[in-house]
């Protein structure tokens, strides 16, 4: 099953991460505009690859691990790189920290909840985080080349204060869940 078009669909966005990283130190506009394709591309993959393991019945336990992981790997190397680059700094490490550290206590959370064989579903509001985070790297990867037209920095900002607010919320669901089942162990 890894050379399932799935999986290798889902290995396409973590192979991109050092291409995507890289083309942030390209001259001119490039640095903008190739980053925010490869990451667009990467997100394409991400509908595509669960697209498809459902329709073709390829679903596998490695895309269930590979898929989730390939997500953090993405977003917390984009996150890590803007910060590098100055695109994130200032007020908006605070929402850029809150989530990545979310994104590991979540995966914390639900390595100890399988051994319990507890499912942790994705709720709607978490849906409407990655959707806030996803837009907000956007704008901050393209940003700097349509700085003539519009402010998309600022819009990129706005955006990671509302996934940062959002990903308060949906970590605290979260934990709230897996501290239900914890404190049953320690009953």
């Amino acid at each position: 099953m890894l050379l399932s078009l799935p999986n290798l669909l889902t290995l396409s966005r973590i192979i991109v991460i050092p291409l995507l990283l890289a083309s942030l130190f390209l001259p001119g506009k490039l640095s903008s505009w190739v980053p925010l394709g490869l990451f667009i591309a990467a997100g394409i993959t991400d509908f595509f690859d669960g697209y498809f393991a459902r329709r073709y019945r390829q679903t596998s336990n490695l895309g269930r691990f590979l898929d989730p992981v390939a997500d953090k790997l993405l977003v917390a190397s984009v996150l890590l790189v803007l910060v590098g680059v100055g695109r994130i700094g200032d007020w908006e490490l605070i929402p850029a920290t809150i989530i990545l550290c979310r994104e590991i206590m979540v995966s914390g959370l639900r390595e100890y909840l399988a051994e319990l064989r507890v499912g942790m579903p994705v709720s709607k509001l978490a849906k409407w985080k990655t959707a806030a985070q996803i837009f907000a790297l956007c704008f901050l990867l393209g940003g700097p080349a349509v700085a003539n037209q519009f402010d998309a920095m600022l819009i990129g900002q706005i955006l990671l204060w509302l996934a940062g607010a959002l990903t308060v919320w949906t970590g605290y669901d979260y934990l709230r869940l897996g501290l239900k089942h914890m404190m049953k162990d320690s009953a």
